[in-house]
């Protein structure tokens, strides 16, 4: 529509100019209205153009936050369950490293313990959709600043210092696992020498390093802190 309308003017421009039925000024002046005319047009369209790639833009962004949410939910519950396993794991070997030398481990303990000992635990982040977001250039088209600002920090630090903490720890936990699997040994049909193995310096040793989870836990509340400030500003911007 533009692009006839300048097209249009241009040739009534030339077809003034170029005319001998009017003088210099009336050629001037009606020149500069048509250049006016031309200059309005072209600027109404580059608005228009504006406005609409605004609106798609915008309309991509909603529909990448609003997935994004579901995908948080997903993470902030499995994020939930792996800080208790933790908080457990933590206790179990808190408790293993309290014990003195050739003091036998509690029956009740060891088995209310038994399935964080080996265990290995560790977020799987639902990360696909804002990978895909970021690698088509469009974070910055997150005009709420303070929300795309809480979106890269989860995603860019938060998560991948809390896969770190937990990946560091499970070796210790893969080490302690590779250990008993070498040095268990049944005692009898129903009795292994489990205790025994646990009292070896290694085993001690090992144990030692499982018992703090300090880091962990905080790194998983910062993340889910951070989840829950997202949440609550996309709520905000789409008046959920």
């Amino acid at each position: 529509m533009a692009d006839q309308e300048v097209i249009k003017h241009t040739k009534k421009i030339y077809k003034i100019w170029n005319s001998e039925a009017h003088g210099f000024w009336y050629k001037a002046k009606e020149f500069v209205l048509e250049i006016l005319i031309i200059v309005f047009a072209v600027s109404l369209s580059i608005w228009l153009h504006g406005r609409s790639e605004h609106t798609h833009q915008q309309k991509d962004v909603k529909d990448f936050l609003l997935g994004l949410e579901a995908d948080l939910k997903s993470d902030l519950q499995e994020m939930k369950e792996d800080r208790a396993t933790y908080q457990r794991s933590g206790m179990a070997f808190k408790y293993l490293r309290s014990l003195k030398r050739n003091e036998t481990a509690n029956a009740d303990s060891i088995y209310m313990y038994a399935n964080v000992l080996f265990n290995t635990t560790g977020l799987l982040p639902n990360n696909s959709r804002y990978e895909g977001f970021k690698s088509s250039g469009k974070i910055g088209t997150i005009e709420n600043k303070e929300l795309q600002n809480e979106i890269v920090d989860l995603y860019q630090d938060n998560i991948p210092i809390l896969i770190s903490f937990t990946n560091y720890y499970n070796e210790g936990k893969r080490s302690l696992n590779s250990y008993f699997n070498k040095n268990l040994k049944r005692l009898s049909d129903s009795t292994t020498n489990f205790n025994a193995v646990m009292a070896t310096d290694e085993a001690y040793n090992i144990a030692g390093d499982l018992n703090n989870v300090k880091n962990i836990i905080k790194q998983y509340d910062k993340c889910i802190n951070n989840i829950d400030k997202i949440k609550k500003l996309i709520d905000k911007e789409y008046n959920q």
